[in-house]
């Protein structure tokens, strides 16, 4: 924790941060504890070295998939898929400071967050066909063809192949690139001005339409939007709002 700012980071270097069972419950019980922890105003997702995540170890998780039953793979498939959900369900903004390779379920990690810091040198790969499952995992199949377009995402999905830095910028994968140095203090300093200057429960509840939206005809979509701003006027951030304009000053949303 930093004054508000949540950093987690995954932690095994030495294999490009590639995911084991117990790094999935981590995950998964962390972003659900966040939502009841009122400490945390935002996060930022990172890996330590020089890779975000590798994906799921081979040694780790894939070798032990193979002696279990059809119980026990759904089990597993249906822990990853909630550190998606609570990732997706967190009324807070995440940054994903995308440091290095972001491989298979490390690339959807990147994508179950609401924006991407990326390093010049990084690069993206869905690279579940390459082992001969779905390249839907873990709500990649949802998530980014929304981000990509669905034309882009089926490529992506179909192929398994890199994308670098300068092309995910291209088509929306990634907010922002910089130089690899300046990856994760980049990806904290906007998460630090969402706290200092961004309405935070306005914008936990614009996540949260993004989220329902998607499914909805245009009719459900404004209904449901006229519900919730209605509801946010009643706030103290809005009121904070325009007393702001009117005396010609920065709002304080946060105090």
């Amino acid at each position: 924790m930093d004054e508000g700012l949540a950093i987690v980071r995954l932690n095994h270097p030495e294999v490009l941060n590639a995911i084991t069972f117990k790094t999935y419950e981590e995950l998964e019980r962390l972003w659900l504890e966040m939502g009841h922890d009122d400490s945390v105003k935002a996060a930022v997702l990172t890996g330590a070295g020089k890779g975000f995540c590798s994906g799921g170890s081979v040694t780790g998780i894939i070798e032990h998939l193979l002696t279990r039953d059809a119980k026990g793979l759904y089990e597993f498939t249906r822990m990853t898929c909630n550190v998606t959900q609570n990732m997706r369900r967190l009324k807070k903004p995440i940054i994903a400071a995308v440091n290095g390779i972001a491989a298979g379920a490390g690339a959807v990690l990147a994508l179950a967050c609401d924006l991407r810091v990326v390093s010049s040198a990084a690069k993206f790969s869905f690279l579940f066909v390459k082992v001969g499952l779905a390249g839907a995992d873990m709500g990649a199949a949802y998530l980014l063809p929304r981000i990509v377009g669905l034309g882009r995402a089926t490529e992506l999905l179909f192929y398994g192949s890199p994308v670098d830095a300068e092309e995910a910028y291209r088509i929306g994968l990634a907010n922002w690139v910089v130089p690899p140095e300046q990856v994760f203090d980049v990806a904290k300093e906007k998460a630090r001005k969402l706290i200092n200057e961004g309405p935070l429960y306005a914008i936990g509840k614009t996540k949260d339409l993004l989220n329902n939206e998607a499914p909805m005809d245009l009719e459900t979509a404004l209904e449901t939007e006229a519900l919730a701003q209605s509801f946010l006027m009643l706030t103290p951030e809005f009121h904070e709002g325009y007393k702001a304009f009117m005396e010609k000053r920065k709002p304080s949303f946060n105090r």
